[in-house]
């Protein structure tokens, strides 16, 4: 005898099938009883063992072939249908439902050379059952081994950085790749998600190492732009402090005043310094205006 192909799978019975053997021995037992003659019981059998092996039932999602001799006839289902026992034998019931398939790719080298680990979920459905039962051994697992093929392939055309940045164009490339191999089987491949990239751990360390480097680096950066600008501010003060005197006494003044109002304490100010600032003077200046002005 030839192997079975592994898309086949033996005849065997279902619900609808064993009722139908029932319900024929016991109307056979009944005409027995009935005509006191064995035949009726023995009909009954006869075509209870019939349909017990002849009634097949596919779910609403499924479709299966069905093979007289060893050729395809056609597909049957969803719903009861009849085949021809001995004579005919089906192939592995087709589920046309959206399937998922977990795909892994572990160590794989990026493009700029990083060995990743990657987990992504690939969505796929078969559009036309006769191509997957006829075209493919076993379609499901020439899935998962193309998908991960597909995966190894797109991870090598991207860049580390692309791939934790870009997953959906990944996800959309690998479901090219994916398409162009299954479409002919009668597959299609609705979508492709990234689940998760991994780096060894060791790479992560120096990966946030350098990070942390970068983000000092940047920080200095923007200090010493700071400092820069504080420099400049400072220079153009000096020049108009330079040529009015009198605001460099007002700017000593109040950052006289700020540090007593901040820390709330007394502060004790050397006189040469009240006469370098010239607070005397400000200060008979304002007593004389007042005077003027109650005048």
């Amino acid at each position: 005898m030839r192997p079975r192909m592994m898309n086949e799978v033996d005849l065997g019975v279902n619900r609808v099938g064993v009722a139908a053997f029932v319900l024929c021995f016991a109307a056979g037992a009944i005409l027995t009883a009935a005509t006191a003659t064995p035949l009726g019981i023995l009909a009954g059998a006869v075509i209870g063992l019939y349909l017990l092996f002849a009634i097949k039932v596919a779910d609403q999602w499924e479709k299966v072939a069905v093979l007289r001799f060893g050729r395809y006839i056609g597909l049957r289902g969803p719903g009861l249908f009849f085949i021809v026992p001995i004579v005919d034998s089906l192939s592995r019931y087709v589920d046309q439902r959206v399937r998922v398939a977990n795909v892994t790719a572990e160590s794989t080298l990026t493009r700029d050379t990083v060995p990743v680990n990657v987990d992504a979920i690939v969505f796929w459905l078969v559009w036309n059952a006769e191509k997957s039962i006829l075209e493919v051994s076993d379609f499901e697992q020439a899935i998962a081994m193309s998908a991960q093929t597909g995966l190894r392939e797109s991870i090598g055309r991207h860049e580390l950085a692309q791939m934790v940045t870009e997953r959906e164009s990944m996800g959309r490339e690998l479901q090219r790749i994916l398409d162009e191999k299954t479409n002919p089987w009668g597959i299609t491949v609705q979508s492709v998600e990234i689940r998760d990239v991994r780096i060894p751990q060791a790479l992560e360390d120096a990966m946030s190492r350098q990070a942390q480097a970068e983000r000092e680096r940047q920080a200095r950066r923007i200090l010493g732009q700071a400092e820069m600008e504080i420099s400049e501010s400072f220079s153009q003060a000096s020049k108009i402090y330079e040529s009015n005197p009198v605001a460099l006494h007002l700017r000593a003044m109040n950052m006289l005043y700020e540090a007593i109002k901040e820390r709330g304490s007394m502060v004790i100010v050397p006189s040469s310094v009240v006469e370098t600032m010239g607070l005397g003077g400000v200060m008979g200046t304002a007593s004389m205006n007042g005077a003027k002005l109650m005048e």
